[in-house]
C-alpha cells in the first residue's frame, strides 16, 4: 500500500480538501509485585506542508459606456476539517515488536511478510467484536554497549529500513512506531531524527526508558529511567507535528519494566493531537505480570491508556504458559494495546 493509500485510510488532511473522515480511526479487522530484578542484556540488544492559494486580480481603465462585470468572490480557505476520531477510542492494537537481523528482539524480522501473516494469525486468536489494528513495532534506535562515534551508546536504523518496515505495516492496514531506545542521548532528539517519517500519517513512537541511562552508565547494568516531565517533552512535539501537518493523533507508547524506570510521571500532560499509551513489560509467569501490572497501574496518569507486553520466551522460560488474549484482556483496566516480542 502506498503513501497516498495510507493517507486515505488513516485521515490524511494535509490538502485543502478531504474525503470525510468516517466513524472510526481505524477500520474493523480480525477480529513485571515481581520483577526479574535483572534481564539479560542480550535478548534486546542485539515525519508544515500547507497549501496556500494567493488569488490575484488585474484592474483596467473604464471606457465610457463600458459594462462592469461583477467580479468574482475571492477564494477564501477552507475551514480545516474537525480533528480525526482518536484511534485508541474504540479499538484495540495488537502488534509485533523486532528489528532487522535481530530475533532476540522480536518476531517482526526476517521476511516480513511472513511476519505479518504470523501477526494476523496472533490477532485471529483475540475475542471477536472490538476492532484490532494490526502495530509494528520497529526498534529504530537501539542501545548498544560500546559508545560508538558520538559516545551516545546507541545506533539509528536508516531510512531504507523504516521504509521497509512502513511498506510492511501498511500491507497489514496497520500502523508503525518506532522504537527509542536512547542510551545516553535524550528522548527528543531521538525522536526528531525520525521527523521526515513522523509526518507520515501511520508513523507513531514507543519509548523504551529501560534503556535511558545516565553519564557513566553502560547500558544492561541497570536498569535506565526517564521523567514525566522528559516523556510530557516528546508529547508536546507530536502534537505540534500533527496540527502542523494536520494529522491523525499520533499514537505515543511508553515501555515501563518497573516503577523506578518513570519517576514523576503526573508531569506527563495531556496534548492535543496525541495519543498515549503506558505499556508494561512486566516479565515472567502470569501471576508475576499481573503483581507488576497492578504496581504500575497506580502511577498512571488519566489520559493516558494502559498497554500490556507479553514475552513468547521469557514468559514461558520456566515452564509457564503465556497469557491468553482472553486473560491479558480481562486486566483492570482493560489494555488497549498489546505487543508480543
Amino acid at each position: 500500500m502506498g503513501r497516498e493509500h495510507a493517507a486515505a485510510r488513516f485521515g490524511d488532511r494535509r490538502k485543502t480538501r478531504l474525503p470525510k473522515i468516517g466513524a472510526g480511526y481505524f477500520p474493523a479487522m480480525v477480529p513485571k509485585k515481581a520483577v526479574a530484578a535483572e534481564r539479560t542484556f542480550d535478548r534486546r540488544l542485539v515525519l508544515t506542508a500547507a497549501l496556500a492559494g494567493l488569488a490575484t486580480s488585474a484592474c483596467g481603465a473604464v471606457q465610457r459606456g463600458q459594462v462592469l462585470a461583477v467580479p468574482a468572490p475571492a477564494a477564501v480557505a477552507a475551514e480545516p476539517p474537525p480533528p480525526p476520531p482518536n484511534p485508541l477510542e474504540k479499538g484495540l492494537l495488537v502488534g509485533f515488536c523486532g528489528a532487522p537481523g535481530a530475533k532476540a528482539l522480536g518476531r517482526m524480522t526476517g521476511d516480513l511478510a511472513e511476519a505479518g501473516r504470523a501477526l494476523r494469525r496472533q490477532i485471529g486468536t483475540f475475542p471477536p467484536g472490538r476492532p484490532v489494528t494490526p502495530v509494528v513495532e520497529l526498534i529504530a534506535t537501539t542501545v548498544h554497549r560500546s559508545p560508538g562515534e558520538d559516545g551516545m551508546f546507541r545506533s539509528r536504523c536508516d531510512d531504507s529500513t523504516v521504509r521497509e518496515y512502513l511498506d510492511a505495516a501498511r500491507a497489514l492496514n496497520g500502523l508503525l512506531l518506532l522504537n527509542i531506545q536512547p542510551g545516553r542521548a535524550d528522548f527528543l532528539p531521538e525522536v526528531k531524527a525520525y521527523e521526515r517519517w513522523l509526518t507520515e500519517p501511520d508513523v507513531g513512537v514507543a519509548l523504551d526508558p529501560e534503556w535511558a541511562v545516565e553519564p557513566g552508565v553502560i547500558p544492561g547494568r541497570k536498569f535506565g529511567r526517564t521523567t514525566g516531565g522528559e516523556l510530557d517533552e516528546v508529547a508536546r512535539y507530536l502534537g505540534g507535528l500533527a496540527e502542523a501537518h494536520h494529522l491523525p493523533a499520533k499514537v505515543m507508547i511508553y515501555h515501563q519494566v518497573a516503577a523506578s524506570v518513570v519517576r514523576d510521571e503526573q508531569l506527563l500532560l495531556p496534548h492535543q493531537g496525541v495519543s498515549v499509551v503506558k505499556v508494561v513489560d512486566g516479565i515472567g509467569s502470569a501471576a508475576a505480570k499481573k503483581a507488576t501490572w497492578k504496581t504500575l497501574m497506580k502511577t498512571i496518569p488519566g489520559h493516558v491508556r494502559p498497554g500490556f507486553k507479553l514475552f513468547f520466551e521469557e514468559d514461558t522460560r520456566r515452564g509457564a504458559d503465556l497469557m491468553t488474549p482472553a486473560e491479558v484482556l480481562a486486566l483492570t483496566p482493560t489494555p488497549a494495546y498489546v505487543v508480543y516480542e
